[in-house]
């Protein structure tokens, strides 16, 4: 399984903002020039997020975008799902009928196999431990100087 480059942006968007909850709306600009993503794919994602209700989003000069929930009651999984759809490494998990050799596949237990364990560590895996880690490696990089 492949996370796409909208996955990966979207989470390091969700990251932007968890680091800033707290301090007011975040302009969409301020998170693309922080993370040297393009603001209008970030505009793309940013939609499917407050779509799936991660985000909250004010327009104005006073506007932007704060997470809806502290980012400790926020997932990996609901990014990811917001933004790519299913984690499902094969596309017969989703949807059986699509495959006929569904009733006699040997291999379909190896792919729920996967797709448990994906879906168990992005699931079990919220913006505050990212905040965690990264302050935790930050403190080590100041350890150093």
């Amino acid at each position: 399984m492949k996370i796409s480059t909208k996955g990966r942006y979207g989470l390091r968007l969700m990251f932007d903002l968890a680091l800033h909850y707290g301090k007011g709306m975040i302009p969409l600009k301020e998170v693309a020039k922080r993370q040297d993503i393009s603001d209008k794919y970030l505009e793309q994602i940013i939609m499917q997020l407050n779509r799936a209700g991660l985000v909250r989003s004010v327009r104005g000069s006073q506007g932007g975008y704060s997470l809806k929930e502290e980012p400790k009651n926020i997932t990996v999984g609901q990014i990811l799902r917001a933004v790519e759809g299913t984690l499902a490494p094969v596309e017969c998990l989703d949807t059986p009928e699509s495959c006929q050799n569904s009733q006699s596949c040997v291999t379909i237990g190896v792919w729920r196999r996967v797709r448990e364990a994906v879906e168990n560590v992005v699931d079990n895996t919220t913006l505050q431990d990212l905040i965690d880690d990264y302050e935790s490696k930050n403190d080590k990089d100041k350890e150093k100087i």
